[in-house]
């Protein structure tokens, strides 16, 4: 199963951790082959909100929400199951100043594929 690490922290706490940390952690779990793909964020000042309500398309420039952590980085990986995407979400480096959220990827085009094929299957258009 897929699951997202949103890595989450307050931007000076994460901005002070030592780089090479996290570079290390993400060679070990890419050897591991439990890492899908994995990316750092720019700080949260170079962020834009796209909306679009009624049609009309709303730019704003920063993030949605004034909060103290923001959204520094992401693991995409591959884990046996919640336990094991725990265990490894717990050794990445800003786990320590900060949060990292676990989420399972909900496998969207895998689900309408197979109704589309269901559906064919069944005369049904």
């Amino acid at each position: 199963m897929n699951y997202l690490c949103l890595v989450y922290g307050e931007e000076q706490a994460i901005q002070a951790m030592d780089d090479r940390h996290c570079v290390a952690f993400d060679e070990e779990v890419r050897k591991s082959g439990h890492c899908i793909a994995s990316e750092a964020l720019q700080p949260v000042a170079s962020a834009t909100t796209v909306r679009v309500r009624n049609g009309k398309v709303s730019v704003t420039d920063g993030p949605f929400a004034e909060t103290k952590e923001c959204l520094a980085g992401f693991y995409m990986i591959e884990a046996r199951d919640l336990n094991e995407a725990i265990q490894i979400a717990s050794r990445i480096p800003p786990a320590q100043v900060g949060s990292i959220e676990v989420r399972p990827i909900r496998p969207i085009r895998e689900t309408v594929r197979s109704q589309q094929k269901e559906a064919a299957g069944h005369g049904v258009r």
